[in-house]
């Protein structure tokens, strides 16, 4: 396996040293830190243990930091930030990649099957998601029900 599939799935053998954590997330070294101390995005490898130490980490660590920059590029506050990722972290047990967050102005949503969850109220349910996929699958399988169940004079009408 190639090093750099190894890295993508998150298997790099030394993990993913703070300064290139920050340059493949593009912020500085310094928010890293932060968000490091504060406990918003520690590193899973190895955390700082000291002056001199490294931190390393892994490639879920570096998605992680990404959202956390998209999130704030998008215009979230910090603070509003560590509420999303408390309820992720406490909600989406699955793959963090699989789940869909919608951003509307400073709300935050995640998308939860078929229905808006509002992340920054703690869960609270707002919409209920409508797929049209499903629906024109459902008109479907119905035209079809009622095509097989007319005689085939009716049809032609």
């Amino acid at each position: 396996m190639g090093e750099h599939v190894r890295r993508q799935q998150g298997t790099a053998p030394d993990g993913y040293s703070g300064t290139v954590a920050a340059n493949v997330v593009g912020i500085t070294y310094r928010q890293l830190d932060y968000w490091a101390r504060t406990d918003l995005v520690r590193p899973t490898l190895a955390d700082a243990s000291g002056s001199g130490s490294r931190r390393l980490y892994c490639y879920r660590d570096l998605l992680e930091l990404r959202l956390v920059k998209s999130l704030l590029d998008a215009g979230i506050k910090l603070a509003a930030v560590r509420t999303v990722f408390e309820f992720l972290r406490e909600h989406v047990d699955s793959d963090i990649t699989a789940a869909h967050l919608v951003i509307s102005g400073t709300d935050v949503l995640l998308c939860d099957g078929d229905q808006l969850v509002d992340v920054l109220r703690r869960g609270q349910g707002v919409l209920n998601v409508l797929a049209i996929g499903g629906v024109k699958d459902e008109l479907d399988s119905e035209l079809v029900r009622l095509e097989a169940a007319a005689p085939a004079s009716a049809a032609a009408v």
